[in-house]
């Protein structure tokens, strides 16, 4: 979890998507039908793809201001949830937005194989329309 959430932050998607299984359980808690503001938002199963969803958040943002915190860390066993604020800034309008989020990862194996993000897409969407 640790490791993750360091190789997340240092934006390193290569590593970062070694991380997880083939294919791996991904969800993101928006319409099954997504937004065209935001294109990341959409079904996922390889590691190919890990690399795409954060490569494409990291175009869409602007790094430097990114602000994401984690609060808690929960593990029970194979599980863990991780609690905090994303706080991101669109690059394209400056467009500054934080939503609270809750992530849910099964590890097997030493590798992630559920992927869950619960955030406030209706706040995403906005600032990406904006």
């Amino acid at each position: 979890m640790e490791e993750l959430l360091s190789r997340m932050a240092k934006g390193d998607h290569r590593r970062t998507a070694e991380l997880f299984a083939e294919p791996v359980d991904w969800r993101l808690s928006w319409p099954a039908e997504g937004h065209p503001a935001v294109p990341w938002v959409r079904a996922r199963s390889t590691r190919a793809e890990v690399v795409d969803h954060f490569a494409a958040l990291e175009a869409y943002h602007v790094p430097e201001r990114n602000g994401t915190s984690v609060t808690h860390l929960l593990v029970d066993g194979r599980h863990a949830v991780v609690l905090g604020e994303i706080a991101q800034t669109v690059r394209a309008s400056g467009t500054a937005y934080a939503s609270p989020f809750a992530l849910h990862l099964t590890v097997e194996d030493g590798l992630i194989t559920r992927f869950h993000v619960y955030e406030d897409s209706l706040t995403v969407a906005r600032a990406l329309s904006a």
